[in-house]
C-alpha cells in the first residue's frame, strides 16, 4: 500500500462513526464491478484472525 492510501485510511479512521459510514458506501458503490478473484481459506482465517483480535481490544479497552 503506498503512502497516499496509507494516509487515506488514516484520515478515514479520524472521522466519526456516521461519515465512516457514508465514505464506506460511496466506496462500495464505485468498487462493486471490480473483478477481484475469490477469497482462498488462508485469506479468510487470516481476516477473521484480526477481526477477533481487534474486537478483543475494543472489549478490554471497554471494560
Amino acid at each position: 500500500m503506498n503512502t497516499l492510501a496509507q494516509e487515506l485510511l488514516k484520515n478515514f479512521d479520524d472521522l466519526p462513526q456516521t461519515e465512516q459510514q457514508a465514505l464506506a458506501v460511496e466506496i462500495l458503490k464505485r468498487v462493486v464491478n471490480f473483478d477481484v478473484p475469490p477469497l482462498t481459506d488462508e485469506d479468510l482465517v487470516l481476516n477473521a484472525e484480526e477481526l477477533f483480535l481487534a474486537l478483543d481490544e475494543q472489549e478490554t479497552d471497554d471494560e
